[in-house]
């Protein structure tokens, strides 16, 4: 029994620290905030930081990481919800738009990309965790399809590539720009997928 509270009080300092960490790291960057920050805010003590996650390094892992498996959720929750393909990638792509560019998210990948550039370990563990995670589970979704007979003009690895890349160019265009004559529109997003659609060879609605 006394084990099990200290897990449960262990697992809420972590939620507090990492909520804390997340917001500091958002509001003032990852440089600009030391550990003393992120323990006024969560409470507790810097031993109980250092304890769950080593150090900054391994807090900001904590961070970016967390949400590794957002997009293959966004993709089970578009294909569960049913209907022809058309209308799952539309459905999928305002789930993934809304996803890519949260002004967290976008803040979180400014800091990646600082962090990838002296940092290529940490650049391959984001890019699997992420990108190829959320491409693999595209690539299962186009797979099931085509088993089930649904013509298309290339091949599932492809096509995964091709539909998440429509997702990856905004957010860094975001990141990069802060939104500077970057149209993120219902509209534009709409003919983006319509038009992937059609040139992937898949029936339309």
């Amino acid at each position: 029994m006394i084990e099990h509270a200290e897990c449960c009080r262990l697992d809420r300092r972590k939620r507090a620290v990492i909520d804390a960490a997340r917001a500091l790291f958002v509001e003032q960057g990852f440089e600009r905030t030391t550990l003393g920050d992120i323990v006024e805010r969560a409470g507790g003590s810097l031993a109980t930081v250092y304890k769950l996650f080593g150090n900054k390094d391994g807090l900001l892992e904590a961070v970016v990481f967390e949400k590794a498996s957002s997009g293959e959720a966004l993709i089970r929750e578009a294909v569960e919800e049913g209907g022809p393909p058309a209308r799952i990638l539309h459905r999928l792509a305002e789930l993934l738009r809304g996803h890519f560019l949260d002004p967290e998210t976008v803040a979180l990948i400014r800091i990646v990309i600082a962090r990838s550039i002296n940092d290529r370990e940490f650049a391959r563990k984001f890019f699997e965790r992420t990108a190829t995670r959320t491409r693999h589970s595209l690539e299962r979704m186009f797979s099931s399809w085509q088993d089930d007979g649904v013509g298309m003009n290339f091949d599932p690895p492809m096509l995964a590539e091709m539909f998440l890349g429509l997702f990856v160019s905004d957010i860094h265009s975001e990141a990069i720009s802060h939104g500077i004559g970057v149209d993120h529109s219902p509209e534009r997003l709409r003919a983006r997928t319509d038009f992937f659609i059609t040139g992937a060879g898949l029936p339309s609605e």
